[in-house]
């Protein structure tokens, strides 16, 4: 029976990061976990529900109201993203949850109450897990750690793309604000920053097309896989 590992993606938004997963778990029928579309989904509770962003004791009864799951979407044939048993896929994408995302996933009970959820999910490997701290927080010991990264100013082509399909009406200015908002609280915030993995592969797609990325990834996790020793 052939090994099943670990495999950690992480880098800065509109890096192709949740592709590449997605793709990466399809060929090795592994599990794919969008860790963003958790930290999406709770940014959204707590707009519905007017939690404060600073209030430790709402926060803390908020994460126990929260329930999230990923149920496999046969007509768009990838997992959706369910909030207390609503498909949210769709609103946690929008603009409104972008601009926040990063700020409720810096609270230090939020990530503790994601990472145990996502840990539990790998205990039987055989996972593609794509985020910000996956191979420094919640993975540390996974076989396999990439570190996704590309041009800035093709980042914010590729996000500012997808936006407009959803909204027409997006600027471009509006895109790359929110994106560099991201990264600085991404890779400043006090609780797991974004930051590369000592024993991480750096992936740099600024030249690469879907294809030519995930051959490449692909390379690596097939080398890692057979690497491993029979028991």
């Amino acid at each position: 029976m052939e090994k099943k590992i670990i495999i950690a993606i992480d880098g800065f938004s509109s890096c192709g990061k949740s592709t590449l997963a997605k793709a990466m778990a399809k060929a090795l029928e592994y599990v794919f976990v969008d860790t963003g579309a958790m930290y999406r989904a709770i940014a959204l509770y707590f707009l519905r529900n007017n939690i404060p962003f600073n209030d430790t004791a709402s926060i803390e009864a908020a994460l126990h109201a929260i329930e999230l799951r990923f149920k496999y979407n046969s007509a768009s044939q990838k997992s959706d993203m369910y909030l207390n048993g609503e498909n949210v896929e769709q609103e946690i994408r929008e603009m409104q949850v972008s601009q926040k995302v990063s700020e409720v996933a810096s609270i230090a009970a939020v990530r503790d109450f994601a990472v145990a959820q996502q840990q539990a999910m790998g205990v039987d490997k055989g996972i593609v897990m794509d985020g910000r701290d996956i191979g420094t927080v919640v993975f540390p010991n996974a076989e396999l750690k990439l570190f996704v990264t590309a041009d800035p100013t093709i980042r914010l082509e590729r996000r500012y793309q997808e936006l407009l399909q959803t909204n027409p009406a997006i600027l471009k200015e509006e895109v790359a604000a929110n994106l560099q908002q991201r990264d600085l609280m991404d890779s400043t915030r006090e609780h797991s920053p974004l930051k590369q993995a000592s024993d991480a592969l750096v992936l740099d797609n600024t030249n690469l097309d879907r294809a030519q990325q995930f051959e490449l990834a692909m390379q690596w996790a097939m080398e890692k896989i057979k690497s491993i020793p029979n028991e």
